[in-house]
């Protein structure tokens, strides 16, 4: 297929609530759009979306709602349906479930499927694991977001590939002013230090509020913030009522990026991670990082360049290293200016979208040769 053909894309996603390989697809959809040749229709098993954005790409809708059962197999034939009237060139699947839903039509039709599920790595291989193998087998293409993911599951080398994160730097164009920010959260320390990630059991909110009350303890100039979806009543119940005004919890917020500029310090503790878009966020507004966790990180943050990666669990050195960057002004800002070199260099969106195009290409043509 020459660059000039006509392209058209069926992706095929539970959800686009909340999540970071839900904003990457949301980011790559509004990039393609741009493009005239390539035409483009979305699934989802699920009817909200956070990312009213997508809609104003136009891209065609369809959903293949999922009840009750863990697989419905009424998505099954909706699909194929879906499938049967789009004629799509490729099909590309954003997810374990919606790739096991996808294979039959997919076979069937014999459509090229791209497969990009891989969005984190895991420490150990669990027997879930293998589902994923089942749907690696009948993949054309897999894409990962880390070498890291792709190392934990083990992918096959021979169809795999990774394709950063990319980070639309139009996100940070219009912000609110740090000062009404900081009027608006009632923040009146001097320095602000953050962690934005759902309260899940993924990230470790219990070793970042442990550093932060290292770090209070020693001095009062200083506010963290812990902001992000699903319940922190655990979380809050770490924090003793002489902290509280210190350790803030600030839930799920919209403008998220207007938070992130007021803080001069981006956290992301956790135990293993994929390529975190927080910490990319952070990194565009030019901060410096400090995180925890194995995993994809190191392919982001370079080690004492831009920030530190300390071990899981350790809130000591997790704390050292915060305290560090808060004595020392012009290492905190050297490391932010090279927080935010990293991220044009390497994880721009039109990188991103780039390598998609090519990969879209690359499979159609060796689709047609078979």
């Amino acid at each position: 297929m020459v660059e000039s053909e006509q392209l058209k894309i069926l992706f095929f996603i539970e959800s686009l609530h909340s999540g970071g390989k839900e904003r990457r697809l949301v980011e790559l959809i509004k990039g393609l759009s741009e493009y005239k040749n390539i035409k483009m229709e979305l699934v989802l098993t699920r009817e909200k979306i956070h990312y009213q954005e997508i809609i104003d790409t136009g891209i065609k809708i369809h959903y293949t709602i999922r009840k009750g059962l863990k697989k419905d197999p009424r998505v099954f034939f909706q699909f194929f349906k879906i499938v049967k009237k789009a004629k799509p060139d490729i099909i590309h699947v954003w997810g374990n479930m919606v790739a096991f839903y996808a294979i039959p039509t997919k076979v069937l039709f014999d459509i090229p499927m791209i497969n990009n599920q891989i969005t984190n790595a895991p420490l150990k291989f669990k027997p879930r694991l293998f589902s994923h193998k089942f749907t690696f087998f009948f993949s054309d293409k897999i894409i990962a977001n880390t070498y890291a993911g792709l190392k934990s599951y083990n992918s096959p080398s021979r169809k795999s590939l990774v394709i950063y994160n990319g980070f639309d730097f139009n996100r940070i164009n219009d912000l609110s002013t740090k000062e009404s920010v900081r009027e608006k959260y009632q923040i009146k320390t001097k320095y602000v230090v953050g962690m934005v990630a759902s309260f899940s059991k993924f990230k470790d909110y219990t070793t970042y509020i442990k550093a932060a009350i290292h770090v209070i303890k020693k001095r009062k100039d200083v506010t963290f913030l812990c902001v992000g979806p699903m319940d922190d009543t655990k979380y809050r119940q770490l924090v003793e009522l002489k902290h509280q005004s210190k350790i803030r919890f600030l839930g799920r917020q919209q403008n998220v990026e207007n938070i992130m500029n007021i803080c001069d310090i981006g956290v992301l503790a956790t135990y293993t991670e994929g390529l975190s878009n927080s910490m990319m966020e952070y990194m565009a507004l030019g901060k410096p990082v400090v995180a925890s966790g194995k995993g994809g990180l190191n392919e982001l943050i370079s080690n004492g360049e831009n920030g530190f990666i300390v071990e899981s669990k350790n809130a000591d050195m997790l704390s050292e290293k915060i305290s560090r960057l808060l004595i020392d002004d012009k290492l905190r800002q050297a490391m932010g200016k090279k927080s935010k070199v990293i991220i044009e260099s390497k994880f721009e969106i039109n990188l991103m979208i780039a390598h998609f195009i090519n990969e879209y290409h690359q499979i159609c043509n060796i689709a047609k040769t078979l």
